[in-house]
């Protein structure tokens, strides 16, 4: 029976759906008209001379060598060091530690430092990696504060990945005579590690991008080498971005339009990668 009630509750409804669909557009047309624009700028410079070559002052022969081989370290050794460690992180708050005020105080910190600006990683990254441990302006360094900033996100997703397990889950494993230890690895784990992906996949997009922690680190915006171990210099794209954006020659505007095309290529092909094994995981299981 369509009452009055009922039909103020249908145009309400029908309000509010145009409303969040005018403000997913607002989104999704800002962004087309960001990559228009970029693209528009950096296409022309877009070629082979440009993948290989490194930084000049003068911008015909200016490229993002280094720092593209520079971000991909950087990010390689992040995701080394940050994934174990976070979801090792994640296990042991949710299936392990007891329900106290010491294991709550922890999980409320974890929180809080999700919300964390990224320059104070930075500032701590200089106080800790690079002068008390004298680890440099190193690929290590900068991976190492890198860990610190997405560390809190990959523990957060993970444990809301592994607290969505069925608890059935658990409980079959447990009457079959398996320890906890093999009910984690056997049966929760497989079941939460999609949506480990998923959290892990957005705290990575989160750190290629990330140019405050670096800049505090004091990673170099010109390097004319590759770094050869995780104790060399380096730069990466977010910086030699920075550079370019702030120089007033418009040469290097366009410069720095190519290397944010370079720079997306790089976060969709690190997603697409990330998305296939999740994706391969959540079928087998």
């Amino acid at each position: 029976m369509n009452t009055p009630r009922r039909r103020l509750r249908q145009n309400i409804a029908r309000l509010f759906y145009w409303i969040f669909l005018a403000a997913t557009l607002v989104g999704v047309l800002t962004l087309t008209v960001l990559l228009i624009d970029i693209w528009r700028d950096g296409s022309p410079w877009l070629d082979l001379d440009f993948m290989n070559s490194f930084p000049s002052r003068f911008p015909e022969e200016a490229g993002v060598k280094s720092a593209l081989f520079g971000t991909i370290w950087l990010l390689a050794l992040t995701a080394l060091i940050s994934f174990p460690i976070g979801v090792g992180a994640a296990i042991y708050l949710e299936e392990y530690a007891p329900r106290n005020w010491v294991t709550g105080l922890i999980q409320t910190n974890i929180a809080n430092l999700a919300g964390v600006p990224s320059v104070v990683y930075g500032i701590l990254g200089l106080a800790l990696f690079v002068r008390a441990l004298a680890l440099g302006r190193s690929v290590l360094a900068g991976a190492l504060t890198m860990t610190l900033l997405i560390l809190p996100v990959i523990i957060i997703a993970s444990r809301e990945a592994i607290r969505a397990v069925p608890p059935s889950i658990r409980d079959g494993a447990y009457a079959l005579g398996a320890t906890r230890w093999q009910t984690v690895r056997e049966q929760v784990l497989p079941a939460a590690l999609p949506g480990i992906m998923t959290g892990t996949i957005l705290a990575l997009s989160r750190a290629i991008g990330e140019s405050a922690p670096l800049i505090m680190i004091s990673a170099l915006s010109y390097i004319a080498f590759l770094p050869g171990g995780i104790l060399d210099q380096f730069t990466v794209l977010p910086i030699q971005i920075f550079n370019w954006a702030s120089r007033p020659q418009p040469e290097f505007r366009g410069l720095a339009a190519a290397a944010i095309i370079v720079l997306l290529v790089v976060l969709l092909s690190m997603n697409a990668v990330a998305i296939y094994l999740r994706n391969r995981y959540r079928v087998q299981w």
